[in-house]
């Protein structure tokens, strides 16, 4: 199910109660929604499995009118007891990585594919270890993230990872081929750029293959920060066209 085209109404972008889609959580999608009832409503979220391994649901935060969206894949351990989407360290990258590509954080709505916490125990007694989420959770928790941005109605959209790009990109996009590329026409936001997760950065072995790879991430969100920008002037070009008036004769 995607999301009307951008200016479309909240409503018409997502399933609701009065027509729903089976398997997912669209029919937990308000009627007339909101972020506050959104978020809200995601909370009693039951739409897979996850709900039961997931402290809690983590939804997205961040301005109403982020120009701005920022798509992980899931939260970890930490955003699963905080409540919150990239407080933990893959969180702590981001935020420096943005900052270095000159993008305020406090403008950008952040959010993730899935809403619940997948994971495994690691070893006996160990701590929580990660797992990707399938194709049919991803399915089941889309509609969350496509009211999100029918909302939010950002004019940029950074995919961070795999699960995040063929989420919105569809199953044939390659991170590892297209990163940092602008990808335009798309009904989500004028520029969707993805790259990857931060988490991939982190697990790198070394320091200095780490360092390398936080390099290349900013570049990427450095080059979203330029495409968006690019299409910010092009929007504004033509608007004021079309408000000009003619000149008498």
């Amino acid at each position: 199910m995607a999301p009307a085209p951008r200016g479309a109404s909240a409503t018409s972008a997502t399933g609701t109660r009065a027509g729903t889609t089976a398997g997912t959580a669209a029919e937990w999608i308000p009627p007339r929604p909101t972020l506050p009832k959104v978020r809200a409503a995601a909370a009693g979220c039951r739409a897979c499995h996850l709900w039961t391994l997931g402290t809690q649901t983590v939804f997205g935060e961040g301005p109403r009118r982020a120009a701005v969206m920022v798509v992980g894949e899931q939260p970890g351990d930490q955003e699963d007891q905080a409540g919150r989407p990239f407080v933990g360290p893959s969180g702590r990258l981001l935020d420096r990585a943005l900052d270095a590509a000159g993008i305020d954080r406090d403008t950008v709505y952040v959010t993730n594919t899935v809403k619940h916490f997948k994971w495994e125990r690691g070893g006996r007694g160990g701590r929580r270890i990660h797992k990707t989420p399938n194709a049919a959770e991803v399915t089941a928790c889309r509609p969350w993230l496509e009211v999100e941005i029918a909302l939010v109605r950002p004019r940029l959209i950074v995919c961070l990872g795999a699960t995040a790009a063929q989420a919105l990109l569809g199953k044939q996009f390659r991170v590892t081929a297209d990163r940092g590329k602008a990808i335009r026409g798309s009904p989500f936001a004028d520029v969707v750029v993805a790259t990857v997760h931060p988490s991939s950065v982190l697990r790198v072995p070394d320091a200095a293959g780490r360092e390398q790879a936080e390099r290349a991430f900013v570049a990427d969100l450095k080059r979203a920060a330029r495409h968006a920008r690019s299409e910010s002037s092009r929007s504004e070009s033509v608007r004021s066209r079309a408000t000009e008036r003619p000149s008498r004769p």
